[in-house]
């Protein structure tokens, strides 16, 4: 986590002259780009707001969830210049989240992972290096719970499963002589691939624009930072000859489902 000076990104003040707080909160914590480190000055300030009961409000947007309530209410406000995202979650709702990546969940026949929605899997992500404005007891304690989940292990598996899926689309692609479309469908699977990769080093997010800053912070050993990076730009692709860079990709995802276990 970024070593932050105090609230320097935000701050309950400014919170309260927004008109944006709840009376009672059990944590405010901000998160995102910013507090890693990896934003810039058009970057949003990611705010998180913990209450017990429903967040209420006529300029809030309200955004659906498969929780119980099945809303999640986000205000969005500009402060010098900078937008606000400001989400409103119930502890319950969160409890929620945070179940579905429970060990039990590795367990059962449903393939994992399939029941987190994408606002959920921003939110754990979010939660794992989060900063508290206030309530840091309380989100150190869900911090520990969601070290202790098998979150890692869902997340990578989560992944493998679709990197099964595109590089079979891939075989038979390139079987069938339909180069174009194993070029496609590999840029796929070598995302879901270096995504199990990380997952696999503790680094969860899904935003594929942050994927190199990621993989620096995780460092792994299976794949190199220089390896990744020549597949993810497409250094060695010859559009004349594509098929030799399908198969390049295709046997570092390969390499990947091979050493990374769930």
């Amino acid at each position: 986590m970024t070593d932050l000076p105090g609230a320097s990104l935000a701050s309950l003040e400014q919170l309260q002259e927004l008109g944006v707080l709840p009376a009672a909160c059990r944590s405010v914590y901000i998160s995102g780009s910013l507090v890693r480190g990896w934003g810039n000055a058009l970057s949003d300030v990611d705010i998180y707001v913990i209450t017990e009961e429903d967040y209420r409000s006529e300029t809030a947007v309200y955004v659906q969830v498969p929780l119980e309530p099945d809303t999640l209410p986000v205000e969005i406000k500009y402060v010098d210049g900078r937008r606000w995202d400001i989400e409103y979650w119930r502890t319950d709702q969160i409890q929620q989240v945070i179940s579905k990546v429970d060990w039990s969940v590795l367990e059962g026949t449903q393939e994992v992972g399939r029941r987190l929605s994408t606002d959920e899997l921003d939110f754990l992500e979010r939660l794992s290096y989060a900063y508290p404005l206030t309530g840091a007891d309380w989100l150190g304690s869900r911090q520990k719970q969601l070290a202790d989940s098998g979150l890692r292990s869902v997340m990578v598996a989560r992944a493998l499963n679709s990197v099964d899926t595109y590089t079979q689309d891939v075989v038979g692609q390139l079987e069938a002589g339909d180069v174009e479309s194993s070029v496609l469908s590999v840029k796929i699977a070598f995302g879901y691939a270096m995504d199990a990769l990380l997952a696999f080093e503790g680094e969860y997010g899904q935003n594929a624009k942050w994927r190199a800053r990621r993989f620096r912070t995780a460092d792994p050993t299976i794949v190199t930072f220089d390896q990744y990076w020549a597949i993810e730009t497409m250094q060695s692709f010859d559009p004349s000859a594509p098929r030799a860079w399908v198969e390049e990709a295709l046997r570092l995802c390969q390499h990947v489902s091979m050493e990374v276990s769930v």
